[in-house]
């Protein structure tokens, strides 16, 4: 058994980095998951097509999440402060 969770911890930290390229944020690390989980689920189905289908009757039957709840409590990038007026020059 311990293989198996070594095996998947391992895959998720592969595609983090190679997809995100480690521009992973916790505030949002559910998202990350859930994705990860959906792809893992269905890496070998046999009925690719109904796929997409599959994610539409997700989307439809889930409300959606608006930007500004996802990143609720999100800093943005730090602003420089101004330097302060040189004296006596």
């Amino acid at each position: 058994m311990r293989p198996r969770v070594h095996r998947v911890a391992s895959l998720l930290k592969r595609w983090l980095l190679g997809t995100h390229q480690g521009a992973v944020s916790r505030e949002h690390l559910d998202y990350y998951l859930d994705e990860y989980t959906f792809r893992f689920n269905r890496r070998t189905s046999r009925h690719r097509g109904k796929l997409l289908y599959r994610l539409l009757e997700q989307a439809v039957a889930v409300d959606p999440v608006p930007y500004t709840a996802m990143v609720k409590g999100v800093r943005g990038p730090k602003r420089k402060r101004p330097l302060p007026p040189v004296v006596g020059t």
